[in-house]
């Protein structure tokens, strides 16, 4: 199960308590097979999730390994936490692209502030990423979070396209709540992006992301949206919008999700960014010649950060 505030860990998929007997452990998870088997007209993903719960759980001695790497159980002692990383200290002269922002800033001091919030006026949270507080905070907080690492992460890999390449982070549309995650200029086209991280797997129906985990949200019209401010106020057209989720949220590498505006829609697999944005998006509008340093003066003057 991959780390992420949004993911649930192997008691809660089979709906036990973490101190719960070994027995019931094994009563919960067949009543779950018989529950979501495919061939009883179950849940196919629910299925995966319960034998994959199991697989973690299933016997004493995998469930003591469990416990003991698990963050909800051993938090950042185990070498793992979500607070900010701090700067690498060793130097690396490779060309990087040209970054602007501050990835996830936003939404780090968002989490900061509503978490103590959640916590009560008066309770002293000495480490308010620490991996149990954050499971048993609301899906929201832990959503803010995961969105945080998530964009944090694309950050990381936008950094090392190199030198052809701007991107611009935390970019405001009009409200921090509806920003733009990041903008990327470089050979193959100018991007607009949301980084998301759902805790579970999503589909695609009708040119929009949709699943359990999505909960209802319309992450490509938000991108829309938000990149028509942009497009608009610097007077520049993306070709591509790009949703980037973590590698086992999406089934196929890539997604299309048709066209916005002229723009190609789709979503990726973070694994996928770099060669994406390096070869292109299929049919989008490549920026070149004297048009790139154009809308790089134009992004540069008007793009304001959140």
């Amino acid at each position: 199960m991959p780390a992420s505030p949004m993911s649930a860990s192997p008691y809660e998929v089979l709906g036990v308590d973490v101190t719960a007997s070994q027995d019931d452990l094994r009563k919960a998870y067949r009543r779950l097979l018989r529950e979501t088997h495919p061939d009883t007209v179950g849940d196919a993903e629910r299925f995966t999730a319960v034998q994959s719960a199991w697989d973690l759980v299933g016997t004493e001695q995998d469930r003591a390994s469990f416990d003991r790497s698990s963050p909800a159980h051993t938090g950042a002692d185990a070498g793992y936490s979500w607070a900010p990383r701090s700067a690498s200290t060793q130097r690396d002269t490779r060309p990087r692209a040209r970054s602007h922002g501050h990835p996830g800033g936003w939404r780090r001091e968002r989490y900061l502030v509503l978490v103590r919030e959640w916590a009560g006026r008066g309770t002293d949270l000495a480490d308010p990423y620490d991996p149990a507080l954050v499971r048993s905070a609301p899906r929201e907080l832990r959503h803010i979070l995961a969105d945080a690492l998530a964009e944090e992460a694309t950050a990381r890999i936008l950094h090392d396209l190199g030198i052809g390449y701007t991107v611009w982070h935390d970019v405001s549309t009009g409200s921090p709540e509806h920003k733009l995650d990041h903008i990327v200029l470089g050979p193959t086209g100018l991007f607009a992006m949301l980084s998301e991280d759902y805790g579970g797997p999503v589909k695609v129906k009708k040119g929009e992301l949709v699943g359990e985990a999505v909960a209802g949200e319309r992450p490509m019209h938000e991108l829309a949206q938000r990149a028509r401010v942009i497009a608009r106020e610097c007077r520049v057209r993306f070709s591509a919008l790009v949703i980037v989720l973590p590698d086992d949220q999406l089934e196929q590498p890539m997604e299309s999700l048709g066209s916005v505006r002229g723009a190609a829609a789709v979503a990726v697999r973070q694994s996928l960014l770099p060669a994406l944005l390096r070869e292109g998006v299929p049919g989008a509008r490549v920026v070149g010649g004297n048009e790139l340093f154009d809308v790089r003066t134009r992004l540069q003057s008007g793009i304001r950060f959140v």
